[in-house]
This record gives C-alpha cells, sequence and structure tokens, in this order.
C-alpha cells in the first residue's frame, strides 16, 4: 500500500466513488477505502430521481439541493459514455404520483401546488390514464405525471465511477479504515488495516457507519442506521416491455420501480431501531408486499426473486451531513442521506471534491453544515 496521498475517501459507496471520482479528475492524488461491510445501501437502493416526490419533499433547502443533483445526472452520464463506460445503470423517464383513498387525493392536490409553485414539469392524468401506463395499478383516485423523473442501478453506477476513477489514477484500497490521525488541528493520516497512510485530507463518506469517526475528529457525527428491505419480482411474465414503463410512486409513501431486464422493484420499509442489523425479516417482507400488492394489485401473479436489504444513514433532522468539519483543517465529511442517497449521492460527493480542489460549491451547503450538530 502507497505510504502517502493527497486525499483519503473512506467509503465506496455511491458517496465516497463519486467523490473520488471527481478528485482524480481534477488530478488530485486520492486513495479510497473499502470495507464492503454487509448491508450497503448503495447496493440495495430502488434509485429513483425524482425530488418532486421524495419523501422529503416538503424540505425546500433539501428540495433546492436535490434539484441540482438531478440535474448533474446527465453530465455525469455523458462523462462517463465519453469515456467508453455505456452500463452505468442510469435512464431518464416519466414517474407517477398516485393517490387511492380521498385521503391521499388531498396529499395529491398539496403535492400539484407546490411542485407547480417551484416549477417543476408536473401535469395531472386520469386514472385510467395511469392505469394504462401502469397495467398493473388499479382504484386510482388520482394521478400527477412528473416526466423529468430517473432511474439508476446503484451498484452499476457505482462500479462505472470506479472503472473511470481508477483509468484516471485512483488507487482503490480493499480494507478498514480503524482511525483518522490529525495533528495540531489537521489531518494527517489514517490507520488501514493496522498500517498508516499519510494524507492531507480526508473525506468521511462511510455511509450508515460514518458516525464512528466522530471521536478521531473531535466532533459529533450523529448518524444512524435505518433498515430498507427492498422486494425484487420477475415481471416478465406480465409485462411485454418492462423497461418502458413508468416508476410508480404513491403518496402513502411505497413505490414500483421496474427496469428493462424484468425486475419489478417494490419498496421499502424504514425501520429506525434494526441498528446494525442487514436481516432479511418475514414482517418486513410482508409489509413491503402489502403496500405493494395495495398499489398495484396486478403485481400479485409476478415472480418472486429476491429481497436486498439496505442500511441507510440517517441523520436527526433528516437532511444530509455535508461539507467541512469545524476545527479540524482538511476534514470533509458526506453522509447522512437516508433514503435519498442515489439522488444526492453522485454531486454530494462532487461538491466535496469542488470545495477540497479550492473551488466554490455550486450549491448552498449552509443547511447541511456538519457544526449544526
Amino acid at each position: 500500500m502507497l505510504e502517502r496521498t493527497d486525499v483519503v475517501v473512506v467509503g465506496g459507496g455511491i458517496v465516497g466513488t463519486a467523490a473520488a471520482y471527481q478528485l482524480v479528475d481534477r488530478g488530485i492524488e486520492t486513495v479510497l477505502v473499502d470495507e464492503d461491510r454487509a448491508g450497503s445501501a448503495t447496493a440495495a437502493g430502488a434509485g429513483i430521481i425524482s425530488p418532486p416526490t421524495s419523501s422529503r419533499r416538503e424540505n425546500d433547502d433539501w428540495f433546492a439541493f436535490a434539484e441540482l443533483a438531478a440535474a448533474h445526472y446527465p453530465a455525469l452520464i455523458s462523462s462517463l459514455e465519453a469515456a467508453g463506460i455505456d452500463d452505468h445503470g442510469y435512464k431518464r423517464g416519466d414517474m407517477l404520483s398516485i393517490a387511492r383513498t380521498p385521503a391521499e387525493a388531498e396529499t395529491i392536490e398539496t403535492d400539484l401546488a407546490r411542485a407547480q409553485r417551484r416549477g417543476a414539469s408536473v401535469e395531472e392524468i386520469s386514472p385510467a390514464e395511469a392505469e394504462a401506463a401502469f397495467p398493473a395499478l388499479s382504484g386510482v383516485e388520482r394521478a400527477l405525471r412528473f416526466p423529468d423523473a430517473g432511474r439508476v442501478d446503484g451498484a452499476m453506477l457505482t462500479a462505472a465511477l470506479d472503472r473511470a476513477a481508477r483509468a484516471a489514477g485512483l488507487t482503490a484500497v480493499d480494507g478498514r479504515v480503524e482511525a483518522i490521525h490529525t495533528d495540531e488541528g489537521a489531518v494527517s493520516g489514517v490507520v488501514v488495516d493496522g498500517d498508516r497512510l499519510e494524507a492531507d485530507r480526508v473525506v468521511v463518506a462511510g455511509g450508515a457507519w460514518s458516525g464512528g469517526f466522530g471521536d478521531d475528529l473531535g466532533c459529533s457525527l450523529p448518524v444512524s442506521p435505518i433498515r430498507g428491505q427492498i422486494v425484487h419480482l420477475d415481471g416478465s411474465d406480465i409485462f411485454e416491455t418492462p423497461g418502458d414503463l413508468p416508476i410508480v410512486g404513491s403518496v402513502a409513501d411505497n413505490y414500483i420501480v421496474p427496469w428493462a431486464d424484468g425486475r419489478i422493484v417494490v419498496g421499502a420499509t424504514r425501520e429506525h431501531d434494526a441498528g446494525f442489523d442487514p436481516r432479511i425479516t418475514a414482517g418486513g417482507v410482508q409489509t413491503v408486499l402489502d403496500s405493494g400488492l395495495r398499489l398495484a394489485p396486478g403485481l400479485a401473479e409476478a415472480t418472486f426473486e429476491e429481497v436486498r436489504v439496505g442500511l441507510r444513514p440517517g441523520s436527526p433532522d433528516g437532511l444530509p451531513i455535508l461539507g467541512e468539519i469545524p476545527g479540524v483543517d482538511g476534514a470533509y465529511v458526506a453522509t447522512g442521506h437516508g433514503p435519498t442517497g442515489l439522488t444526492l449521492g453522485p454531486y454530494s460527493g462532487a461538491v466535496v471534491a469542488q470545495s477540497i480542489a479550492g473551488e466554490e460549491p455550486t450549491a448552498d451547503l449552509s443547511a447541511f453544515d456538519p457544526a449544526r450538530f
């Protein structure tokens, strides 16, 4: 292993890998260290890119950042494709937001007014149009169509970013960062599996495990795991072209994401008391299937394939923890994205890289300042 580098990125999920990619693209020597823990949120996530329909859509600070993050995707994908990487797992398409009860229809009305006020692309469509667009739906009361949504396979995009970054000079290390060292108020290096690696800067992007570095950096990083269980079905027998179907979300906060290979992803639980336990549970699977089949009864004949589990990094206020850590020169953090990591992750990595490179970040990060804790 190297003895010295400019930057160490801790965590090889979507956020850390995006940061590493952006850093080496700027000519900054970077080492990415990842332990490949069970329960990685990146690999399990459904990958919906649609800020106006997110569970966090009511928060203006989150939404403003999420809009920039969604807009970052096309340029990022173009850069990967220019490097000859086409298997990135990203696709643009429609998202439908569905109400099935009068109470849910009131939420649709609120969401429509909010989206229009913010200038988002949205139109109301009839229940019949919604059910024609996604034939497994039934009993739709009201529906909105968001044409600027997208979906991303988190594992595929992370692998694509990793390949591009390695081609640009990234050093990737399989291992565990056991400690971050500081000297006179500045980062001096890390310890990886017992070996010291000197560095001037470090980015903590360890997802749900990021909070363990708070003591090393003399700060509070109140990140806790939120377990999400997500069911994968095979819809090949009930849909002719699954990849052409829209994403579907219920205002009750469950969702269905179809993919071209026939997968139909149905999610998800949000379990705040499961700790670092990546198990699949009978109750979790039942919850996901019950809500999914309530939304789309036509999926009852789909083949059950698997369940994936991700431990999402949650913060006390539900907002990311993003930027330079106060009082420690060269220490940065990018975590706390909760269930919106695949929406925000690539852009979060980019703005941290901008800060490290001495550039003015392209987003206002004040609401996500680590110092607020």
